[in-house]
């Protein structure tokens, strides 16, 4: 099995060399690429003797054409059979892609493959970890659940520095969609890649995720990120295995339980503007909070609280 990584970039040379080094250091053998995004700070003399010792290839676009457009350029390129995506401002334990390849290789059916992530902030100390989804040290989901649990909040992928995918499985997907600019592009990936197959995930912490004030989905705006994510959860209810459509949540549940979700989001940033205009015709409906209330369920670890087979890889 042979793996790309593929760290994404945009003027942030000083967090850059952390994410590079992890990718260097992996004790899985990879190819390493790092698309550029026209930056202007210095990272292509930093990457040029990298590059010239063939240690990794940078690939630099002409102009700023956003994340999307460097990840499929990327993707387009890559030797790997398998994409793991790194922003610049993450990073990865020296045996993600060796653990990654460990329980792949035992569910080749597999086009995903999620591990958890540790939360640190901009000096790299632990806030929090991403919870465990499932049982034992690895599991998979069989394709015709994906979508079902997805939609219902369980069954997390997390950000791209969780997430590996095999490429031709992206290719067939379009890639990543620019229209979402920068909120929710990951996940919409995600929902048209498991279309292709089954996803496996790793409860072990092999990845790091930096939480800060310069992470380009903090400067969003509520209300815009709520837009986005009900667009993956539209493309998510209509491709829900026939075997989950009775009793499915209706569009307009899921529009209201996502109002209610946002809603309290921004009440708990002191936007109290945002928390009324979406969530206050969302909390007289008992679905959405009964939606709510098995998301909250399930992130505590009760798993049938969204009854979907995880089936164990490695105990």
């Amino acid at each position: 099995m042979e793996f790309t990584i593929l760290i994404t970039t945009y003027n942030r040379l000083s967090l850059l060399r952390r994410a590079v080094e992890s990718a260097l250091a992996q004790s899985w053998p990879c190819e390493v690429i790092v698309a550029d995004d026209c930056s202007t700070d210095g990272t292509a003399d930093y990457l040029a003797p990298l590059a010239r010792d063939g240690r990794l290839r940078h690939l630099r676009s002409p102009s700023n054409l956003g994340q999307c457009n460097a990840v499929n350029v990327g993707v387009e390129v890559a030797y790997g059979d398998w994409v793991k995506l790194l922003a610049d401002d993450d990073y990865l334990a020296p045996t993600c892609l060796a653990e990654m390849s460990q329980a792949i290789e035992l569910h080749p059916s597999a086009v995903l493959c999620s591990v958890q992530a540790t939360e640190v902030d901009i000096n790299g100390r632990a806030l929090r970890r991403t919870p465990t989804i499932g049982p034992g040290r690895a599991f998979y989901v069989r394709q015709e659940d994906i979508h079902y649990a997805m939609l219902l909040e369980a069954l997390p992928f997390g950000t791209p520095v969780q997430v590996a995918f095999r490429r031709d499985a992206f290719l067939r997907s379009g890639g990543w969609d620019e229209s979402f600019e920068n909120a929710g592009d990951d996940a919409d990936s995600w929902t048209r890649i498991a279309q292709f197959g089954d996803a496996v995930f790793i409860n072990q912490p092999l990845s790091y995720y930096t939480a800060w004030s310069g992470s380009y989905n903090r400067a969003l705006r509520i209300e815009h990120r709520f837009r986005q994510n009900m667009r993956v959860k539209t493309k998510l209810h209509g491709l829900v295995d026939l075997r989950h459509r009775q009793g499915l949540p209706s569009l307009s549940q899921v529009d209201r339980y996502m109002r209610l979700h946002w809603g309290l989001i921004a009440l708990r940033e002191r936007d109290l503007r945002t928390a009324s205009k979406l969530g206050y015709a969302a909390a007289w409906s008992p679905k959405a909070w009964q939606l709510l209330f098995n998301a909250q369920r399930f992130r505590r670890g009760d798993f049938e609280a969204v009854p979907v087979k995880r089936s164990v890889l490695i105990s």
